[in-house]
């Protein structure tokens, strides 16, 4: 016995039920309770559907769907994570490593020639914070209005929006930087240390440039590639 349209229906209605937001996620375990109920229904046709059901997800344990759910996040950010990397190790390939290095000693000789060489580092590391905080408020909207309409949301989709760990990249180096600062006439008279800080502070701008520019122009591809039925959601 096959199951309906209807109960078909009824089994994303229960997967949402259960906390699981998203239709790749939905899709994948509606595909699996359906096969499972209409496997117990050919070893015994007198189970409800309802009785079926309950007897395939309480299989999943005591945690429901959630095991599920952290599993495929795991998956999908270590994806997030590759796509990351891939994209950094451009920068340090033929012809982006010609632009990194210029950008390095760029900033390196700015800092050589200026008196005010510590409040450059503070200055551009400021427009860092803010750029990223704009970017993140601005798509935390977006996603919200999504989340408020009728659209499907897909998890890798909100990975992607959500720029996997990488948000909160900004921040971490900022105790450097204060210190930097605070110790100009340490770090930034010597050579080494004022060319190994700018190099720092380049890839820094290049990881920010690749979460919160380059990866979210090229969503659209990756979410195709992970999802070949993604391609319904823009005809």
């Amino acid at each position: 016995m096959k199951l309906s349209n209807e109960q078909i229906d009824q089994l994303f209605a229960f997967t949402r039920q259960h906390y699981v937001e998203w239709y790749d996620l939905q899709s994948e375990l509606v595909d699996h309770l359906a096969n499972a109920i209409e496997t117990q229904w050919q070893e015994n046709p007198k189970l409800t559907f309802d009785q079926a059901l309950n007897i395939e997800f309480n299989k999943f344990g005591v945690f429901g769907f959630m095991d599920v759910v952290e599993k495929r996040q795991a998956v999908l950010s270590k994806k997030y994570s590759r796509l990351v990397w891939q994209h950094f190790k451009d920068f340090f390939g033929i012809p982006k490593i010609v632009l990194t290095m210029a950008m390095t000693l760029v900033l390196f000789s700015i800092l050589k020639i200026s008196n005010y060489n510590e409040w450059i580092i503070m200055g551009l590391y400021l427009i860092l914070i803010v750029f990223t905080f704009y970017k993140i408020f601005k798509n935390r909207k977006i996603r919200k209005q999504k989340m408020q309409s009728a659209q499907k949301r897909w998890l890798f989709e909100e990975i992607i929006n959500q720029y996997g760990s990488f948000s909160g990249a900004i921040i971490l180096p900022l105790n450097i930087f204060i210190e930097v600062a605070s110790h100009s006439d340490k770090f930034l008279t010597n050579d080494y240390s004022a060319l190994g800080l700018s190099f720092f502070f380049v890839l820094l701008a290049i990881v920010i440039f690749i979460i919160f520019k380059i990866i979210p122009s090229k969503a659209e591809d990756y979410l195709l590639a992970t999802y070949p039925e993604y391609i319904l959601e823009k005809l």
